[in-house]
């Protein structure tokens, strides 16, 4: 093999090397890029059980059954579609019915989303964009409606 030979094949190598980095960086930020999926998005994409997500959308009004060993389930909503949870543990104070809410967990059995982390929003004004988003697709945003509560 001439030099000429061996330096393109090392260039060659080191472009595919380079090419294959670039794309399992960007498969890895493809997916971390989606910070929750709303309850329509989950039903609709048949989310298998065992998967882990993120999950964003309301609690469903009516919905909050607590038991005195720490069990929590309640239902998440986007107005659209809601999903039930199951949580074991203490959930954060601003959690509430109408609150909105992100969850983290695997989508258990029998479509109950067996959630190991619950996030509640941090401000009174605030909600996440992809919430707003959803809400207003599904005709249950008003506009002002972060402002007044």
């Amino acid at each position: 093999m001439t030099r000429k030979q061996r330096r393109l094949t090392l260039i060659g190598s080191g472009l595919a090397v380079l090419a294959i980095a670039v794309g399992l960086i960007l498969g890895a930020l493809r997916q971390s890029i989606v910070f929750f999926n709303s309850p329509s998005d989950i039903l609709e994409q048949h989310v298998s059980a065992g998967s882990r997500i993120r999950v964003g959308g309301l609690v469903q009004t009516g919905s909050i059954e607590r038991s005195p060993d720490l069990n929590i389930r309640f239902e998440v909503t986007d107005g659209k579609s809601s999903i039930p949870v199951a949580y074991h543990g203490i959930v954060p104070d601003l959690f509430r019915e109408g609150q909105g809410v992100v969850i983290e967990g695997k989508m258990g059995p029998g479509g109950v989303f067996q959630a190991d982390t619950v996030l509640a929003k941090h401000d009174e004004r605030y909600m996440p964009k992809e919430v707003v988003e959803a809400l207003k697709k599904s005709g249950r945003w008003q506009e002002g409606e972060a402002a007044s509560k």
